[in-house]
This record gives C-alpha cells, sequence and structure tokens, in this order.
C-alpha cells in the first residue's frame, strides 16, 4: 500500500467520507505536510519527520501525534471526550472532529520537531 487512496479501499465505506474531510483539512491547513503511508497507516511528515497518523477501527478513527503530543494534549483530549492513550486517541466516528484541537496537536508536532532529523522522536 502507497497511497491515501489504497489505504481508503482498505477500510468501511461508512468511514472513507471522514477520512477524506480530514485529509482535506490537513492538507489545506498545513499545506507544507507531505502524504505518506507506512505501517499501513496514512500520515503526515514535514522534512522526513512523522508529523501525524490516522488509522481505522470499528468504532472510532485512531489519531496518532506521537507520545510528546499524547502527553502534552492529553487533558483536552480527554475534556474534548475523546479517549487518550499513550500514544494515540479515538475519534468515535459518530462524534465530530474538534478541529481547533487538532490544529494545535498538529501545529505542535511541526514545532516541536523543526531540528528533528529522524523520523520518530
Amino acid at each position: 500500500m502507497e497511497t491515501f487512496e489504497e489505504y481508503l479501499a482498505t477500510v468501511p465505506e461508512e468511514q472513507v467520507p471522514r477520512f477524506q474531510e480530514i485529509f482535506a483539512w490537513v492538507e489545506e491547513t498545513f499545506p507544507t505536510l507531505k502524504r505518506r503511508v507506512a505501517w499501513n497507516q496514512p500520515m503526515y511528515t514535514d522534512h522526513g519527520t512523522f508529523i501525524i497518523g490516522f488509522s481505522s477501527a470499528k468504532k472510532h478513527l485512531s489519531v496518532s501525534p506521537e507520545v510528546a503530543g499524547m502527553k502534552k494534549f492529553h487533558e483536552a483530549l480527554t475534556d474534548a471526550g475523546y479517549q487518550p492513550t499513550s500514544h494515540l486517541f479515538r475519534i468515535p466516528w459518530n462524534k465530530p472532529v474538534n478541529w481547533a484541537l487538532l490544529q494545535e496537536i498538529i501545529a505542535f508536532n511541526i514545532q516541536d520537531k523543526a531540528d528533528h532529523d529522524k523520523f520518530w522522536r
């Protein structure tokens, strides 16, 4: 699997619009980020470093911003009604996306990893 479109062909049809909405929003809000599929997961990178990834689950969309982002935003994610773990948070398919919070998380990762030269922190 090498493209987001190939990934979308593997998820349930009813999940595709949410993924497309998120991908379009990320690319409009952060036009310098690059698409990449790795570990069977669509993700975005900046200067070759991981910024954020997305994956499908039966009851939710998983969002992975790395551990540093999860630690920094754990309380805000909980307050937003998401289910954070140490590596990802879950957005239920039937709940709206908190766009402002997602923007803060992505912006944090871009800034925090500006001087990184490795894929992961």
